[in-house]
């Protein structure tokens, strides 16, 4: 008995793999860093002891300079702030696996990306290091996956991103007549 894909060339069938990847492929991103970033959540909403170190060693660092509190529990930057952008990334991500809520899943995207550009850059030109909490650097690894997966949404979603912006020059910048 011959299957479908017995009649197909090997391009054809490529083609339709191709395709596949190309629609699933976006999903599967957005909640491997949706996941990263949920599961993040329970340390920073619960003031964790492992938050408080990560947290406390960036206010420390910022003290140093003159920015005391930047980190600290009320701080411009503190771990509510900071896991709240994490879950509205989330949220974003996740909602924007249904086509008509694409633009959402591109806004998060940048989100995600911009929360882990910081997270990435602190843990590598702060004292906090890679491994602050002596887990082998299993944070920082977590945060530099997201950062790649965020990244690469965003190209992937880069026509839905251009429409947004777009949409909110023509709205904040009105053609003169």
């Amino acid at each position: 008995m011959t299957t479908m894909t017995d009649t197909l060339t090997p391009q054809a069938q490529s083609t339709g793999l191709v395709s596949k990847l190309k629609t699933y492929a976006p999903h599967a991103i957005a909640g491997i860093a949706s996941l990263v970033f949920l599961d993040s959540l329970r340390f920073k909403f619960t003031n964790a002891p492992e938050t408080q170190t990560i947290f406390g060693k960036l206010n420390e660092w910022a003290a140093s300079f003159g920015a005391d509190g930047l980190f600290a529990q009320t701080g411009l930057f503190s771990q509510y702030v900071i896991g709240t952008a994490e879950l509205v990334a989330a949220t974003l991500l996740l909602v924007g696996i249904h086509p008509a809520f694409r633009r959402l899943q591109a806004v998060g995207a940048l989100i995600a990306f911009a929360v882990m550009s910081g997270a990435v850059n602190f843990h590598l030109w702060t004292p906090l290091g890679i491994d602050p909490n002596n887990d082998g650097g299993g944070l920082f690894f977590m945060a530099v996956v997201v950062w790649f997966t965020s990244a690469g949404l965003a190209f992937i979603r880069r026509k839905e991103l251009a429409a947004i912006f777009s949409g909110l020059k023509n709205t904040l910048f009105p053609a003169r007549l």
